[in-house]
């Protein structure tokens, strides 16, 4: 995939955005929570023409960069000491790190209970602590996207195959093959948040793009969509 990354000012503001040119017949940008500006245009697409775009858009650029800078400083690395905090379904629970006779993983009144009979090193907790919400996000990903294919089935949308990945850039996304890709870290969010996810991919079943059909097919769907997308980008942004 050929790349290229560019720049433009808004006002004393110099904001970056990089270029991904794939096949595609629309241009697409997209700001990320990270303050990433990403740009999907058409093969064909001249420098020009994505330039152009980009500066009529540089007003929506800059309101959605300034939106997301609202909520640094953003969640500091996970040392997996007692004492910090981590998500899990939209709920804040303290970390609390126990030598055990055996290695356990659970939610206790607000706390998350980690027990490792090997220690209390840190890479241990984290380990065990990402194996447990591996295994919460398999079997509560599969369950909502059963929910969500349920209340679509007067559509004739067919289940998509499953993929759970950690993935960099985005909480989902649908495959040229179909399959469904959402990220592990979801499992941090409410689950209100994970359908928006779970039911914005399938969308892309019948639309690939993000163009107006496509959204008055979410806006059908999942009319409180943007509430959803909100507390997500605000959890975890």
């Amino acid at each position: 995939m050929k790349t290229d990354k560019e720049f433009f000012e808004y006002g004393s503001q110099k904001i970056n955005y990089q270029i991904l040119f794939v096949e595609r017949k629309t241009m697409e940008i997209a700001v990320h929570p990270d303050a990433k500006v990403i740009v999907r245009a058409p093969v064909k697409a001249t420098l020009d023409q994505i330039k152009s775009k980009v500066t009529k858009r540089a007003r929506w650029i800059h309101k959605q960069l300034d939106y997301f800078s609202r909520f640094e400083p953003r969640t500091p690395p996970r040392a997996y000491i007692s004492g910090e905090t981590h998500f899990y379904l939209g709920r804040q629970y303290r970390l609390k790190v126990e030598k055990g006779s055996q290695d356990s993983v659970k939610l206790s009144r607000g706390l998350f209970l980690v027990t490792s009979n090997k220690g209390i090193d840190p890479a241990v907790i984290k380990g065990l602590l990402d194996e447990w919400c591996c295994l919460k996000a398999t079997e509560i990903f599969n369950k909502c996207l059963d929910d969500c294919i349920e209340r679509l089935k007067k559509m004739n949308f067919k289940k998509p195959k499953l993929r759970i990945n950690r993935l960099k850039k985005r909480w989902g996304s649908l495959s040229k093959s179909g399959a469904l890709n959402l990220n592990i870290d979801l499992i941090r969010a409410p689950r209100e948040s994970i359908e928006y996810v779970v039911t914005h991919e399938l969308c892309h079943l019948k639309f690939h793009n993000h163009g107006p059909e496509y959204y008055k097919l979410l806006d059908r769907i999942m009319p409180d969509w943007p509430a959803r997308k909100h507390r997500l980008e605000f959890m975890l942004a």
